[in-house]
Order: structure tokens, then C-alpha cells, then sequence
């Protein structure tokens, strides 16, 4: 691959990062932590984002495409490039490595949820609801559970990491007082964002819950 085309490639896999995929795990995470406020919450916000227009067009061009490439891309940064942790083993060459492994850690979580959700409302016409009861009931095993988790905080972590890179790399943090601040900042958003994401799944965890859900 010529160097002005890798330039390039690494861009766009960059902008579609925070751009679309980004910008939709917090709409996605916010969307779910309304769980926290009852299941009827979590219905109605459901319902809203599936009644906006284009919803299919919006899914492919803004979510799925980009996604796609971004993941498949990503994969193959992941697989070529060359750590330097044994060489250096500071914070940023750690960082570096993990972004790496919770990139391919959360391609693997995202597709599996998207067959465990969004995949079986296609196939079946499922309700709003019946998606909060299959959620509910997948995450009451603590083995599901403890896979939501750990895909969480991995995709959580990718995304908080990577905008700091994100910022480094467009110029925008360039000196490294900018680049200390950054990390206090993104990892602070990582700490909040996490927080909000493991609340939701307690929160569809909880044995009323579907109780919540026969009675909306």
C-alpha cells in the first residue's frame, strides 16, 4: 500500500471514528442508560428513534457503512502494526497496544450484539418491547452479563482513547501540556461514560424489569 494512500485511509478509518460511529456509541449508550429510569422510559426513547424518517437509509450510510469500514480497516492496523512496549513500556506505547486490542475485542462484541438485537428485530418484527424483555433476560445471566461489561469498557475505551489520538493527529492538541490535558480529559470521559453504560446493564439486569414491561 503507497504511503499517500495509507495516509489517506488512515484519515477516513480517524474521522469515521468520532464521525459517525462515535457520535452514534454515546447516542446509543445514552439511549440505553434511560433503562435506569424503568423500562417504560427506556420504551418511549425506543420508539421515538424508530419512528425518525429514513431510519433504514440512516442505519446503512451512517451507522452500519462506516462502521464497517472502520472495523475491517481497523483490523488491519491492528495486525500491522508494530508495538514498542518492550522497547519504551511508557504510558502512551501501552495505550497505543490497547487500542489495538479493544479494537478487535469490540468489532467481535459489536457484531454479536447486533445479531442479538438489532438482527432479531429484523427478522421477526420484534416490538419495542420484546427487545427490552430479550435484553432484560440476556444480561439476568451472569455470564452475558459479564460479557456486556467487558465489551462495554472495551468499546468505551476505544472510543475515549482514540479521540484522544484523534486530536493529536488532526493537529489540534500539539504540544504536550495539550496532550496531558487531553488525557485527563478523555479518561475522565471514560470513567463517566462507563459508569452510565454498566448502570444501564444493572439496570436491565433487575428481576422487575420485565414485571415493569407487562405493566407498560
Amino acid at each position: 500500500m503507497s504511503t499517500q494512500r495509507s495516509f489517506f485511509n488512515r484519515r477516513i478509518h480517524s474521522l469515521l471514528g468520532v464521525i459517525p460511529v462515535g457520535f452514534f456509541l454515546m447516542e446509543h449508550l445514552f439511549t440505553n442508560y434511560y433503562a435506569t429510569r424503568g423500562a417504560s422510559a427506556f420504551v418511549e426513547k425506543v420508539d421515538g428513534l424508530w419512528s425518525l424518517p429514513f431510519l433504514v437509509v440512516l442505519e446503512i450510510f451512517f451507522i452500519i457503512l462506516p462502521l464497517l469500514y472502520h472495523g475491517i480497516y481497523g483490523l488491519y492496523i491492528a495486525f500491522t502494526a508494530k508495538n514498542n512496549t518492550g522497547n519504551f513500556g511508557t504510558f502512551r506505547n501501552w495505550m497505543f497496544v490497547l487500542q489495538r486490542v479493544t479494537g478487535v475485542a469490540t468489532l467481535i462484541f459489536v457484531i454479536w450484539h447486533v445479531w442479538q438485537t438489532r438482527v432479531q428485530v429484523a427478522l421477526y418484527d420484534l416490538s419495542s418491547e420484546q427487545l427490552a424483555q430479550l435484553m432484560s433476560e440476556s444480561v439476568q445471566n451472569p455470564v452475558i452479563f459479564a460479557v456486556y461489561v467487558i465489551g462495554l469498557l472495551c468499546a468505551v475505551f476505544h472510543f475515549s482513547n482514540g479521540m484522544w489520538s484523534f486530536l493529536v493527529s488532526w493537529g489540534i492538541t500539539v504540544g504536550p501540556r495539550a496532550q496531558r490535558v487531553s488525557t485527563w480529559v478523555w479518561g475522565i470521559v471514560f470513567l463517566f461514560v462507563s459508569y452510565m453504560g454498566i448502570s444501564s446493564l444493572f439496570a436491565f439486569a433487575q428481576s422487575d424489569f420485565i414485571q415493569q414491561l407487562a405493566q407498560y
